[in-house]
C-alpha cells in the first residue's frame, strides 16, 4: 500500500538523516520519553495501591482478636501499642510478650524479639544510627535484634518496630492477639472525594498528553529541505505529509523505548526517594497491562495524527517550505467549541452529594474538553496579541518580530504549563469549597495546652511522679496533671445501679483549669457539678455527700490491693465544671493533695495536659521522651482545634505527589522545547552576532520571546481555570469561597518558566558563534 510505503520512507529518512536529523529525532525521543515515563508511572498506581493494601491487611490482627475474648494458647501474644511521632513523622510500633513457645510472628519478622530487644524497619534502623535520630534513640533504647522484611512494611521508608517485653500483662494494657491477616476493608470514598480524584487525574495527565503532542512536532531545517527535494523529484503533497508523519512516528517509537528506559531506571531508585512523606517499593511500580498497551498504541498514533494535522498549514513546494502564511489567520470558532462544549457537559452532569454516586464519564470528559480547548485557544490568542504589539527597545523588537513570523512554536512550548495552571486553579477552588465538610471542630484549645498523655499502667505513687517528671521536662511551661479514680457510695443504696462518680486529685492551678473553683488552698476539696445538667448533678450528689464516706475502688484490684474509705470534708464547696484544653467537662469530687494523698488511691490513673514553649527546638520530642521513659506504652497526642478527615487528607497527599512529578515533567519538557527552538534559530543568531549584535541584546530578546507567550498563557489559564472551577464547585452544590486562589498558581508557573529560561542561557551563549554560519 502506498501510504505504508510513504510512512516507511519517512522512518528511513529519520534513521539516516545524519547528525542534524538524529539531533532532532533525539529531542523528540527525549520529550516523548519523559511523557511516556510519567504515563507508565501513573498506570502503576492501581497495582501500587493494591499491593500496599495487601501488606497492610496482612499485618493487622485477625478479626477474632478484635471482636471476642481470646483464650491463652501456646501461640498467643500480648500486645500493646507504642506508636509515637518524631519530627512530624509517625513511628508505628508495638510492645509484645509471647505467652507460649510458638508465638505468632508479624509478617516480615523472622524471630520473636526477646525482652529488651526490638525488630525494626530498615529506615528506622538507619534513622536510629544517624545523628538526626539521637532523640528518638533515647525514646527507643532497646537493642536491635533484626530488621523487618519488605512483606511486613507498607513502604520502604516506613518507620516501624516491634519491642519484646517481659512484664506486659492484660491488666497493664496488654491485648491478647491470636494471629495476623484479618484486616477489614476500608470505607469507600464519599462521592465528593471520588469527584476530586477524577479531576486530579485529568489535571495531572492532560498536560502530559499535550507535551507528547508538542514533542512530536519538533521540526528541523534539514527535514524542510528534504521535503522540498522530494517535491522536486515528483512526490505529491499527500506523500510528503505521510513521509513527515513517518519521521514523527520513528521519533515516537524511540520515545516509547526512552520512556520505558527512564521508567525502569527511575523505578530502581524509587525505594530511596521520599515525596511528601511517601515512598514505594520498586516491585509495586508495575504498570497495569491494559494501560501499558493503551500507551504503546496511543503515543505513535497521536504522533501520526498530530503531524498530519500540522502539515495541513505547511506549503511544501519544490523550492522550499512555507509555514503558515500571514495572510491566513487562525480560525477562532472551532477553538472555542471545545471549552464551551466541555463546560456544557459539566453543567449538565448530575450533582454529587453525600449519597449520590458520581458518573465519571461526563466529569472526566468535560474536564478534558475544557483543558484541551485552552491549549488549542492559546496559539490563536498569542498570534492575535503579538500582531498588535508595537515599538520598543531593540531586544523587544527582535522578540516581537520573531513571534509575529512564527508564534506557533512559542505557543506550543507554554501550552503544557498553561493547562497545568488552569487545572491547578480549578482544583484549588474545588478543594476550598469542600474542605470545610471534611474538617471537624474538636473543641480542643491548643493555646492552653499542646499535648495530652494517658496511661493505664501508671498508677498510685507513680502517677504523682509522672506529673513531676513532665514539669521537669525541658521546654514545658505548665502541666495540668490529675490523678483519677472512681468512687462509689458505700452501704445500701436504692435501685439497680450503685451511685458512682470520680475523684480527681491535683494542685490548685490544675483544678482551676477544669473547674470554676475560685479561691483554693492546699487541703481544699470540691463537689463539681456539670454545666446545665440537673439530672447528672442529682445523681452525682448521691455519692458525693459532704461529711460522708465514699468507697475508693469498691472491688479488689487485680494486684491484690483492697479498696479504702475516704471522707469527703463537710466544708467542701459546690462549684461548676469548666472545659479543659481537650474541650471535655470533668465533674465529681475534686481535691488537692492535702485533702487526699494521690499515692494512697488504689487503681488510680494519671492524665496530663502539657503546655510547652514552642520556641524551644524539638520540645515535642522531649515531651515524648519523658512519656516513653515513664511508660513505653503511654499515649501522647497533640491538641488540634480542627481535625481533617483521613480520606480527604489522603487525597490531598496524592495530589501533592502527582503535582510534584507533573511539575518536574513540565520543567523538563519546557527545557527540551527551549533547546529545540534555540537549535532551530542557531543560524539566525549567528548571523546577528556576525553583524555586531550584542549578546546581551540577544539574551533579552530570548527572554521577551518567552515571556510574552507565558503572560498570555497565564491569562488564559486563569480565565479557563476560574471557569472550570466554578462549574466544578456547582457540581458539589457549593459556592465559590475565594476568587483569588489563582495568584499562587500563577506565581509558581511564572517562576518555573523563568527558571527554565535561565537554565537555557548557557546554550544560547554557545550558539552565538560565527561558526554557526557554516553549512554543507
Amino acid at each position: 500500500m502506498k501510504w505504508l510505503r510513504d510512512l516507511g520512507l519517512g522512518i528511513r529518512f529519520a534513521a539516516a538523516g545524519g547528525r542534524e536529523g538524529w539531533a532532532r529525532t533525539a529531542l523528540t525521543a527525549v520529550g516523548v520519553g519523559l511523557g511516556v515515563a510519567l504515563l507508565l508511572a501513573a498506570s502503576s498506581v492501581p497495582h501500587l495501591l493494591e499491593q500496599r493494601a495487601v501488606r497492610d491487611e496482612a499485618r493487622r490482627e485477625v478479626a477474632a482478636s478484635r471482636n471476642a475474648e481470646v483464650p491463652r494458647t501456646d501461640s498467643t501474644v500480648l500486645r500493646s501499642g507504642a506508636t509515637t511521632e518524631y519530627r512530624g513523622r509517625e513511628v508505628e510500633g508495638y510492645l509484645m510478650r509471647a505467652e507460649g513457645r510458638r508465638p505468632v510472628l508479624p509478617p516480615g519478622v523472622g524471630h520473636f524479639p526477646a525482652p529488651g530487644k526490638m525488630v525494626v524497619s530498615p529506615a528506622l534502623k538507619e534513622l536510629l544510627g544517624s545523628p538526626e535520630g539521637h532523640l528518638l534513640k533515647q525514646r527507643l533504647p532497646y537493642g536491635i535484634s533484626g530488621t523487618i522484611a519488605d512483606e511486613g512494611l507498607s513502604s520502604p521508608r516506613e518507620l516501624h518496630f516491634y519491642v519484646g517485653s517481659g512484664t506486659l500483662t492484660p491488666a497493664g494494657g496488654g491485648h491478647r492477639l491470636a494471629g495476623y491477616g484479618g484486616g477489614t476493608p476500608d470505607d469507600p470514598l464519599p462521592p465528593v472525594l471520588v469527584l476530586l480524584v477524577l479531576v486530579i487525574c485529568v489535571v495531572l495527565l492532560v498536560p502530559v498528553a499535550i507535551f507528547i503532542a508538542t514533542a512530536v512536532r519538533f521540526g528541523g531545517e534539514r527535514r524542510d529541505r528534504r521535503l522540498a527535494a522530494l517535491r522536486l523529484v515528483g512526490a505529491d503533497i499527500r506523500s510528503t505529509r505521510l513521509i513527515a508523519a513517518g519521521e514523527a512516528l520513528f521519533g515516537s517509537f524511540l520515545g516509547l523505548l526512552a520512556g520505558a528506559a527512564f521508567f525502569l531506571v527511575g523505578r530502581g531508585f524509587v525505594g530511596h526517594v521520599e515525596v511528601w512523606g511517601h515512598s514505594a517499593f520498586p516491585s509495586d511500580l508495575t504498570p497495569t497491562p491494559w494501560l501499558t498497551a493503551l500507551v504503546a498504541v496511543a503515543v505513535p498514533l497521536s504522533a501520526v495524527v498530530v503531524t498530519l494535522a500540522a502539515m495541513r498549514s505547511v506549503a511544501v513546494e519544490p523550492l522550499g517550505v512555507v509555514r503558515g502564511s500571514r495572510n491566513r489567520r487562525r480560525r477562532l470558532w472551532w477553538r472555542l467549541l471545545l471549552p464551551v462544549l466541555g463546560l456544557a457537559v459539566l453543567w449538565r452532569a448530575d450533582r454529587a452529594d453525600e449519597f449520590t454516586p458520581v458518573d465519571p464519564y461526563p466529569v472526566a470528559g468535560g474536564a478534558v474538553l475544557v483543558l484541551s480547548g485552552l491549549a488549542l485557544l492559546l496559539p490563536w490568542l498569542v498570534e492575535a496579541c503579538v500582531g498588535r504589539l508595537g515599538r520598543g527597545p531593540l531586544p523587544w523588537q527582535l522578540a516581537v518580530r520573531a513571534l509575529q513570523l512564527n508564534s506557533g512554536a512559542a505557543s506550543r512550548a507554554v501550552s503544557g504549563i498553561t493547562v497545568a495552571v488552569a487545572g491547578a486553579v480549578a482544583l484549588q477552588m474545588l478543594f476550598a469549597a469542600v474542605g470545610d465538610d471534611f474538617d471537624r471542630m474538636t473543641g480542643q484549645d491548643p493555646s492552653r495546652a499542646q499535648f495530652t498523655t494517658s496511661s493505664e499502667r501508671v498508677t498510685g505513687d507513680a502517677a504523682t511522679r509522672t506529673i513531676k517528671e513532665f514539669r521537669a521536662t525541658r521546654g514545658v511551661r505548665a502541666v495540668i496533671g490529675t490523678v483519677e479514680v472512681y468512687v462509689t457510695r458505700p452501704g445500701k443504696y436504692e435501685g439497680d445501679i450503685r451511685p458512682t462518680t470520680s475523684l480527681t486529685v491535683g494542685d490548685c492551678a490544675t483544678l482551676r483549669e477544669i473547674a470554676r473553683i475560685g479561691s483554693c488552698e492546699e487541703g481544699d476539696a470540691f463537689v463539681v457539678h456539670p454545666r446545665n445538667d440537673k439530672d447528672m448533678s442529682a445523681w452525682m450528689d448521691r455519692t458525693a455527700r459532704k461529711g460522708k464516706e465514699v468507697d475508693v475502688s469498691a472491688s479488689a484490684e487485680p494486684g491484690g490491693v483492697k479498696s479504702r474509705r475516704w471522707t469527703l470534708p463537710a466544708d467542701a464547696r459546690t462549684v461548676v465544671s469548666r472545659p479543659d484544653p481537650m474541650g471535655e467537662d470533668h465533674w465529681g469530687i475534686m481535691a488537692t493533695a492535702g485533702a487526699v494523698g494521690p499515692g494512697t488511691l488504689p487503681g488510680a490513673t494519671v492524665q496530663a495536659q502539657i503546655r510547652v514553649d514552642e520556641s524551644v527546638p524539638d520540645v515535642s520530642e522531649y515531651v515524648r521522651n519523658t512519656a516513653a521513659r515513664i511508660d513505653p506504652a503511654m499515649r501522647v497526642s497533640s491538641l488540634r482545634s480542627v481535625e481533617r478527615d483521613r480520606q480527604y487528607a489522603s487525597v490531598q497527599t496524592g495530589l501533592r505527589v502527582g503535582a510534584t512529578l507533573t511539575l518536574l515533567l513540565i520543567a523538563a519538557s519546557m527545557l527540551v522545547s527551549q533547546l529545540e527552538q534555540m537549535r532551530e534559530r542557531r543560524r539566525l543568531l549567528s548571523v546577528l552576532v556576525a553583524f555586531g549584535t550584542r549578546r546581551a541584546t540577544l539574551g533579552w530578546s530570548v527572554l521577551w520571546q518567552t515571556a510574552v507567550p507565558v503572560l498570555i498563557g497565564l491569562a488564559v489559564a486563569v480565565a479557563g481555570g476560574l471557569g472550570l472551577g466554578a462549574v466544578m464547585v456547582r457540581l458539589v452544590a457549593k459556592r465559590v469561597t475565594d476568587w483569588w486562589l489563582f495568584l499562587p498558581m500563577v506565581g509558581a508557573g511564572a517562576a518555573l518558566i523563568l527558571l527554565v529560561t535561565l537554565v537555557s542561557l548557557p546554550l544560547l551563549w554557545r550558539l552565538m558563534r560565527p561558526d554557526g554560519l557554516r553549512t554543507e
